[in-house]
């Protein structure tokens, strides 16, 4: 604790002090720090390189070894040809089963959450050909499907329980949300939700419609449109491929 006070007291003494040794040593502080060693061209491009593929091909190998056959250890469901993309795995918390269908492509900054205070553990469905991006939340109160060729990009959170009551001497108290607080949330078939999207409890996003960056989504939305908005409101119809 004496050197730590000793060293804050030298850096004011150098950072506030008239002398000329402070201001001397203030001068050879700030351009100590803005040195860089020069750029040797070939020799740093190479070993750039080097760096990046010798980096990638360690995941790969990690990822296919290691960290795929982890996570797919605890899923339901054939989860065939799964990706994970990224060093590491998805982080699944508390009571939840997870099924997963094939051909699934998931961040490994993604959280699996399952809600600890129900009587039954919760579920979530994840069909085939489904992307999750990076830092999104699944966070399953009851159930959440996922039906084929769902999209979800980075920083959405599908919130089907709140984790605390209403009641705030309940919150003060640490005791559990309530079972009327949460809800299932189904997106269903070709569905886009892009990034930073909330869902709420008890919403079902209908086949093929897309919801804009930002929205958050607090009643359900049918089949093939556009959505934008807090609270989410359709923006425009779309052409089924159907």
């Amino acid at each position: 604790m004496a050197t730590e006070t000793l060293s804050q007291r030298v850096k004011l003494w150098v950072k506030h002090d008239p002398s000329p040794v402070a201001r001397y040593l203030l001068r050879l502080w700030h351009a100590t720090r803005q040195l860089n060693m020069p750029v040797v061209p070939f020799l740093h491009r190479a070993l750039y390189y080097s760096h990046c593929h010798g980096k990638d091909a360690v995941i790969f190998l990690l990822s296919k070894l290691y960290w795929t056959p982890l996570f797919r250890s605890q899923l339901a469901g054939s989860s065939a040809g799964l990706r994970l993309s990224g060093a590491g795995m998805p982080l699944i918390s508390g009571r939840l089963k997870i099924e997963c269908g094939d051909a699934c492509r998931l961040s490994v900054a993604i959280t699996f959450s399952g809600r600890s205070a129900g009587m039954h553990t919760p579920q979530l469905k994840i069909g085939n050909n489904v992307g999750i991006g990076w830092q999104s939340t699944l966070a399953c109160g009851t159930r959440i499907e996922l039906h084929d060729n769902v999209r979800i990009a980075q920083g959405c959170f599908l919130a089907g329980y709140p984790g605390h009551p209403l009641d705030p001497a309940k919150r003060a108290a640490s005791l559990p949300d309530t079972d009327d607080q949460c809800g299932d949330i189904i997106l269903e078939r070709d569905v886009w939700l892009g990034s930073g999207v909330r869902v709420l409890p008890g919403v079902r996003i209908g086949r093929g419609s897309i919801i804009g960056t930002g929205s958050v989504v607090t009643q359900d939305i049918p089949a093939n449109v556009l959505a934008a908005g807090s609270p989410a409101r359709i923006i425009r119809h779309l052409e089924s491929a159907v």
